[in-house]
């Protein structure tokens, strides 16, 4: 936990051993993911986490917050959704077997990635989620959104793009063969980045991405 910029960390106190996968934040509440379907959760800006009882023993990859309800992912196709602030998660059924590693959401919108190129999309607050064509095969590691876009990325350098609410997605040129794990957004630039210190770089909503030194 830092309470200075990033500038110094420290370290909390866990409720779990489990491994924690992914972490968001809303409603001045943070929530971590994790395996076995470890579900831990903060209000108190970090200070201390709390286990939640969670609805799955399914290892969770990634959680995020809109429209104030949290939303996680994991293996197997598994999404689990809370609409009280993280105090209690359901279970939300899935279209897809496939593994599910990371979740954004913009514009009323989540979005899901995961094994095989699945991509799977919610514009009804995460109650249900559809499956969307994927223009790849490839599996998606990490997706972001910002200036109305999504932006996937996954193995191999693959970059999937949406500009229709992730309606459907594009395969976009990438700069790199090695793969990506995240993406996110800010100030009108997407960064991505992945294995031996591999960083793209989008200045064109997606449209494009070049390395970075």
């Amino acid at each position: 936990r830092s309470t200075d910029n990033g500038s110094s960390f420290s370290t909390v106190t866990s409720p779990t051993s489990n491994e924690l996968r992914g972490v968001g934040f809303g409603n001045n509440t943070f929530v971590a993911v994790g395996t076995s379907g470890t579900i831990v959760r903060s209000t108190d800006n970090g200070s201390s986490f709390d286990n939640v009882t969670s609805p799955t023993s399914t290892t969770l990859w990634g959680v995020t917050f809109g429209n104030n309800t949290f939303v996680g992912v994991g293996e197997s196709g598994t999404i689990v959704r809370s609409t009280d602030n993280g105090s209690y998660f359901h279970n939300v059924t899935s279209p897809t077997a496939n593994s599910l590693y990371d979740v954004g959401f913009g514009n009323y919108t989540f979005v899901g990635v995961g094994t095989s190129g699945t991509i799977v999309r919610s514009t009804e607050n995460g109650a249900s989620f559809s499956t969307v064509t994927s223009p790849t095969s490839t599996t998606l590691w990490g997706v972001g959104f910002g200036n109305y876009t999504f932006v996937g990325v996954g193995n191999s350098g693959t970059i999937v793009r949406s500009t229709d609410n992730g309606s459907s997605f594009d395969n976009v040129t990438s700069p790199t063969s090695t793969t990506l794990w995240g993406v996110t957004f800010g100030n009108n630039i997407f960064v991505g980045v992945g294995n031996s210190g591999t960083i793209v770089r989008s200045t064109d909503n997606g449209s494009s991405f070049d390395n970075v030194t």
